[in-house]
């Protein structure tokens, strides 16, 4: 599978990643603190691996991210590589009031208005440094009917006027993504932690809607927070720490992985590619490090018996 034309760059670059795009999460301080230079460093890394699709937010790290991934691309040609950012969050500072447009702050709140989605989408330009948005998301809307009667208007709008080339949502949750995807006219969603081998939900309802409505779907989240990318080290799904049965089923899966010859990375990573209606992945990474240990999706040498034996776990 790859990223559809509409979300790809729009000059191709030789030996580019079609499938992987880089989570920029990270690099937004989530979790741990990442200092300026290592933020840069992974997105430069990043590129040189080959990945040319890159998927920000304006709540990560209350517009660091953006920021950072801006800085970070100045001087590529932006031909060259797709970036992907949300709205549906205000940035505020710390006594809660909205920070200036293009600034940083302290957090995020919810705005499904549609005056919202623009003002964030103008700090969103003004922080990336750029004069579009490839794929511009809603990001994880509370409430789905205030989002369809504002926010979705909104970048609908924002779709044919040229603004963004392409717009989407962006949740953990199947359900109300699955309505978003039957009820609003999106080219893409992405779906985070649904689509993996420890948790397959949106498999019975969100992916047959969205191979049914046109609809791409960009699988996120495919280590589960870590316990797919490293059980031992950091056994944590969901963001928190995994149950013993889940840990468990986890070691067993890298077991059966290493019968195979793969690591348990390369099949999380893989595993959604396979699906229906699933045209690429987004990993997330704060450091080069992380990035060089990306795994190759495009491997074509994984065993078909792999995947069986991992259906029965």
């Amino acid at each position: 599978m790859a990223f559809r034309t509409g979300v790809r760059p729009l000059t191709p670059t030789p030996g580019a990643s079609a499938s992987v795009g880089l989570g920029c999460a990270p690099i937004g301080n989530l979790y741990s603190d990442v200092d300026e230079g290592a933020a840069e460093a992974t997105v430069v890394t990043a590129l040189e691996r080959g990945i040319r699709f890159f998927d920000t937010a304006p709540h990560y790290g209350a517009g660091v991210s953006e920021r950072r991934l801006g800085h970070a691309l100045r001087g590529v040609d932006r031909d060259t590589v797709s970036i992907a950012t949300k709205v549906g969050r205000v940035i505020v500072d710390d006594d809660g009031e909205a920070a200036p447009i293009g600034g940083t702050g302290s957090s995020t709140v919810g705005d499904l208005s549609a005056d919202g989605v623009l003002r964030s989408v103008e700090g969103s330009l003004l922080r990336l440094g750029t004069d579009r948005i490839d794929l511009l998301h809603l990001h994880d809307p509370a409430d789905i009917d205030e989002a369809l009667r504002g926010a979705v208007p909104a970048l609908v709008r924002l779709r044919e006027e040229g603004v963004v080339r392409a717009i989407g949502a962006g949740m953990i949750w199947v359900e109300p993504l699955t309505r978003l995807v039957l009820e609003a006219d999106l080219d893409v969603v992405m779906i985070a932690g649904r689509t993996t081998l420890l948790d397959r939900s949106a498999e019975a309802t969100l992916l047959p809607a969205a191979a049914e409505r046109g609809v791409g779907v960009i699988a996120a989240g495919v280590y589960n927070s870590g316990i797919l990318a490293d059980p031992d080290g950091s056994p944590y799904f969901d963001y928190r720490e995994a149950s013993p049965e889940l840990r468990e089923r986890a070691l067993r899966m890298r077991e059966v992985c290493e019968d195979h010859g793969v690591t348990l990375p390369e099949a999380a990573a893989r595993y959604p590619l396979r699906l229906p209606a699933v045209e690429a992945v987004v990993i997330g990474a704060r450091t080069p490090a992380e990035v060089a240990a990306f795994p190759d999706t495009e491997r074509d040498d994984i065993p078909e018996g792999l995947w069986s034996a991992l259906d029965a776990l």
